[in-house]
């Protein structure tokens, strides 16, 4: 008699039970969605879905439902036409309103398979489809950016210097100082040209005063800009990071736009709040001597502050000069306030960025110090009848707090909105600041019909192999066939299982990796099955020559598995793209066709002939 243990029958069980249930849901479709979500991650108002109700019923669009959660609103419609009709009223509506509303593929799996975290596999663009940005990087705002730092550079040399000055300034593409004396000038010139070698420096002659207009070298500025681009691309790839796409493809196009497609996304609107959020913090100290309520009234600012605004609409003034900013940020990481229990962000600095806030902070003690949030925001607005893309500058207070005793390296940032707030702030933050602000000047949620060729064919492989190998195991081994064809489709079952699970990419290549595991799949039965037939005609019974089969048969089949997962592995490790969703699906397949071939033939051979006690001859 062959005994097959209680616990791998239930070994067994439980795998094809919870392989069944993750693969369920790829057999319901999806819905298209509009997904509506707040810009900056703050948790929507409850009001928004009876406006958006009242909205789409107004212009007269049906939709199948409306899902409301804290992170996002979901309405369901029947067919792209109305989905793409709601999409564009909701933006003309809420588009100004900080928020964000984005074309979506919302799966339709039923709530109790949603409810154990049961979802579709995530098919490729090649596939399914998924997102597609044309971002158009702000090389102007890059320029001025670029000015305003040797405006900043500029003043540091001639304090340095103790050079007095009138006012150093930007003017259009230049930067304007203007200097009291003549010898102040020419020692200003000495001092600029040694330390700022990247600028041009013109002496100009003013009404009272001696200037000096200092342009950035055009070989230095093209290098300048095509260092952000590069720098963008890189922060781009840091933040689909963050989004854990497995596929991205993110390139250069022509000298000043970048190429974003990620293959099946589901929440476009977190990707595109994410990719088109240019934030960054600075941290300036708060002009304590002024009243920023007489200065926000009469219009009047002090020359050395500007006036902000506290999230509340409170008026105050901040120094001009940047203590650190989001260049000097090495890490952030959201978390609580041990004290207070309020979401915070820890910020560590570089070595430039601490040794600035120490030495503010070691002066400053009792005073207050603000941490500036600033956002480049995309912007549509309408002029002489056209659309014209601009960004917009949005800068808010979000924390005034006293300083009260000196940091320089590592602190935390306070008075964040919510936890979700902080996690959002210390992602953008942790990914990297922009070198130059983009924007979203093209955006398609590109629909399964860019693949269906590929999804017919590629299904076609899969049912055409599938079924070769069903008939000839069946014909050559009967009934150990049928049970070999058994632990084939409960193969498939598990790979699509896993890649359900695991939330992997399945591309067009990884369709040839299921298509080399059906095939590969019936080659440890084939052994198995061969070395049971080679002990029956050595003349040892039935029930041995099944225990034999299996036992000495288990060492070629994991040598030959083994070498083939490392392969797989390797393909992983250096391969790009395509290459690792091939690696991906084999790696699987090879996985789980030895656990159905060793264990779940097994199994069902002691089903059917385990329990006897004579076996006169077996059905191979």
């Amino acid at each position: 008699m062959n005994r097959f243990p209680p616990w791998k029958y239930a070994l067994l069980v439980i795998a094809l039970g919870v392989g069944l249930i993750y693969a369920l849901p790829n057999l319901f479709g999806d819905d298209p969605a509009v997904q509506v979500s707040s810009l900056r991650g703050f948790e929507l108002d409850p009001d928004l879905s009876n406006r958006i109700e009242v909205l789409l019923n107004g212009a007269e669009i049906e939709y199948e439902s409306l899902e409301f959660g804290p992170q996002r609103l979901l309405v369901r419609l029947a067919n792209p036409d109305r989905q793409a009709r709601a999409a564009d009223l909701l933006r003309d509506e809420l588009g100004n309103d900080d928020y964000v509303v984005a074309l979506n593929l919302a799966p339709s799996t039923p709530g109790w398979l949603r409810a154990v975290q049961a979802e579709p596999m995530v098919l490729g663009l090649d596939l399914q489809g998924g997102v597609h940005f044309l971002m158009q990087v702000d090389m102007d705002a890059a320029r001025t950016q670029q000015l305003e730092r040797f405006t900043s550079d500029i003043r540091t040399v001639l304090r340095q210097g103790n050079i007095r000055y009138r006012s150093v300034r930007m003017d259009r593409n230049s930067v304007v100082a203007e200097l009291r004396t003549v010898e102040d000038r020419e020692q200003a010139v000495r001092l600029i040209e040694r330390e700022l070698d990247e600028l041009l420096i013109e002496r100009r002659e003013g009404s009272e005063t001696f200037n000096i207009r200092a342009t950035i070298d055009e070989a230095v500025l093209q290098e300048l800009q095509q260092t952000a681009l590069r720098q963008n691309i890189t922060t781009l790839r840091n933040r689909v990071n963050e989004l854990g796409v497995s596929e991205p493809i993110i390139q250069q196009q022509g000298a000043d736009r970048i190429v974003v497609q990620l293959p099946g996304v589901q929440d476009t609107a977190e990707a595109k709040r994410v990719l088109g959020s240019t934030a960054t913090v600075e941290y300036r100290g708060v002009d304590e001597q002024n009243d920023p309520f007489e200065a926000h009234r009469t219009g009047r600012v002090p020359p050395q502050s500007r006036l902000y605004f506290m999230r509340d609409g409170t008026p105050i003034l901040l120094s001009r000069t940047v203590i650190a900013s989001g260049d000097n940020l090495i890490g952030a990481a959201a978390g609580f306030d041990q004290q207070t229990g309020q979401p915070n962000v820890v910020v560590t600095l570089d070595g430039v960025g601490a040794r600035r806030m120490l030495e503010h902070t070691s002066q400053n003690v009792g005073n207050r110090m603000a941490v500036v949030f600033i956002e480049h925001r995309p912007d549509t607005r309408e002029v002489d009848g056209e659309e014209v893309q601009t960004t917009r500058r949005v800068e808010e207070v979000i924390s005034a707090a006293v300083t009260r005793e000196p940091f320089g390296r590592r602190f935390q940032t306070t008075g964040l909105g919510s936890a979700t707030e902080a996690a959002q702030l210390s992602m953008l933050l942790r990914a990297g600041a922009l070198a130059a602000p983009m924007q979203i000047i093209e955006e398609r949620t590109v629909g399964p019909s860019l693949g269906q060729d590929n999804i017919d064919q590629g299904f076609r492989s899969v049912l055409i192999g599938f079924a070769l190998v069903l008939v000839v195991m069946g014909i050559y081994y009967k009934v150990f066939g049928l049970v070999a064809n058994l632990a084939l489709t409960a193969n498939l079952v598990l790979i699509v299982a896993l890649l359900s699970l695991l939330g992997a990419t399945l591309t067009l290549p990884g369709i040839a990796g299921i298509v080399l595991t059906v095939g590969m799949a019936v080659d440890a039965n084939v052994l198995i099955f061969e070395r049971i037939r080679e002990e029956l005609r050595n003349g040892n019974t039935p029930q041995a020559a099944i225990r034999a089969g299996y036992e000495k048969a288990f060492s070629t089949i994991a040598d030959a598995n083994v070498t083939t997962l490392i392969a797989a592995i390797v393909l992983f490790m250096f391969g790009t793209g395509p290459i690792k969703g091939f690696a991906v699906t084999l790696s699987l397949g090879i996985a789980t066709s030895m656990f159905t071939a060793i264990i779940g033939t097994r199994g069902v051979i002691s089903l059917i002939y385990g329990r006897r006690k004579r076996v006169q001859a077996l059905a191979i």
